[in-house]
């Protein structure tokens, strides 16, 4: 190892690859409903976490509102990052909806407690342009 070298702990290797996925995510209560207060949102981190576990993942920030939660997770190669939101949501629902019956029940939000849509955005390392800029820069051979 080199002296100049030092090595990032969110870079992470497996037997064929070294990686470093990020993703934000969004997910908003159905209708935008404000039902979410302080405890909600530390069950729902909590069920969240487990989730990623169980994917070999690692939720690395978590925080909400009242309507939606935003989540930093960092993720495996492996791992379709669909699935892994449809495990999130799932799983956090299902909990909250049994934890918290009257008062999810009291929003009317007809059995589902997420939105079915979601926001996920890459993020982390070096910016779009000075990636684009570096293959660019390749030598590439005559």
């Amino acid at each position: 190892m080199s002296p100049r070298w030092e090595p990032d702990p969110d870079i992470r290797r497996g037997r064929t690859v070294v990686y470093n996925l990020h993703a934000h995510l969004v997910f908003v209560t159905k209708y935008r409903r404000k039902v979410m207060d302080d405890a909600m949102l530390r069950t729902c981190e909590e069920a969240m976490r487990k989730v990623c576990e169980d994917f070999g993942a690692e939720l690395k920030e978590f925080n909400g509102e009242t309507d939606h939660v935003h989540l930093l997770v960092h993720y495996p190669p492996k791992v379709a990052l669909s699935g892994l939101v449809n495990s999130l949501k799932g799983v956090s629902s299902r909990r909250l909806r049994a934890e918290y019956t009257g008062r999810v029940n009291h929003a009317i939000m007809h059995g589902r407690f997420w939105s079915p849509s979601y926001f996920a955005g890459s993020c982390g390392g070096a910016p779009l342009q000075m990636v684009k800029d570096y293959i660019a820069q390749q030598k590439r051979p005559d």
